[in-house]
């Protein structure tokens, strides 16, 4: 039997597991698909993921690809491994792809979105999936410190420093803070993302919505591509990867 790749498409709460990357002294994401993946298959696997997501951090579509000699066909993976994962990790999608895609250097199309909880107490039931954020926020100066970012830029003010990742220019398509009563969504869409990129771009729009910075202060500071001048890495459990899309697999 030949070898053939299999793409995931896996849902996740990220409250109890340390990222998605295997971890020596941890749980992770990405060791409870190579462990249930490998019982099943009878073979030692080994996923691909395409998003890196941090520990506390939540998705409804990351994508993973791993090859197998099984002859399961890759559609009713899905199926037998939703038997098989605990109940806060659930397989979406699982198809066949070509033997050379690759979910990290293939031109992609990445959705997240931030959700914060703008009200004078905490509420228990939210606690898990959005930030609580007890001064008043003005949404409409968010949305005009967020429309200096959409574009390509050098995002260097407002991504953690890793020295491997020299070339810090990325895309960002759209970049939306939208309210419902006392929730406030930050979606964004972009062709990738930095290390906690989304998660400094909300600090610094919250800094933005509360008065401390001006919408109109968002060119300098990217213009200054120094990680002080943005504002604070906002906490990971307001973050949920929503979609990752692959033109290049798309109809």
């Amino acid at each position: 039997m030949g070898k053939k790749r299999v793409k995931l498409t896996v849902a996740y709460d990220g409250t109890n597991y340390c990222g998605w990357q295997v971890q020596p002294n941890g749980v992770t994401i990405e060791s409870e698909l190579n462990r249930h993946l490998s019982e099943l298959l009878n073979e030692d696997i080994h996923v691909i993921g395409a998003s890196r997501t941090d520990a506390g951090v939540h998705a409804c579509g990351n994508v993973a690809v791993f090859d197998t000699t099984a002859r399961m066909p890759a559609e009713k993976i899905s199926y037998a491994m939703n038997t098989r994962l605990p109940e806060d990790i659930r397989i979406q999608d699982s198809r066949e792809v070509p033997a050379d895609f690759h979910p990290r250097f293939c031109d992609t199309v990445k959705t997240y979105e931030y959700k914060i909880c703008n009200r004078r107490f905490p509420d228990p039931c939210r606690r898990l999936y959005s930030l609580f954020y007890y001064w008043d926020l003005d949404e409409t100066r968010m949305q005009r410190a967020a429309d200096y970012l959409v574009g390509t830029h050098d995002f260097t003010s407002f991504c953690t420093n890793k020295p491997e990742v020299t070339d810090r220019v990325r895309t960002i398509y759209s970049l939306d803070v939208i309210r419902e009563g006392e929730m406030i969504t930050v979606r964004v869409c972009g062709n990738g993302f930095l290390y906690n990129m989304v998660r400094i771009i909300v600090g610094t729009l919250l800094r933005v919505g509360s008065g401390m910075i001006d919408p109109e202060e968002i060119p300098q500071i990217l213009e200054a591509r120094d990680r002080g001048r943005a504002g604070e890495t906002a906490r990971p459990h307001g973050l949920t990867l929503v979609e990752i899309r692959y033109p290049s697999l798309e109809e």
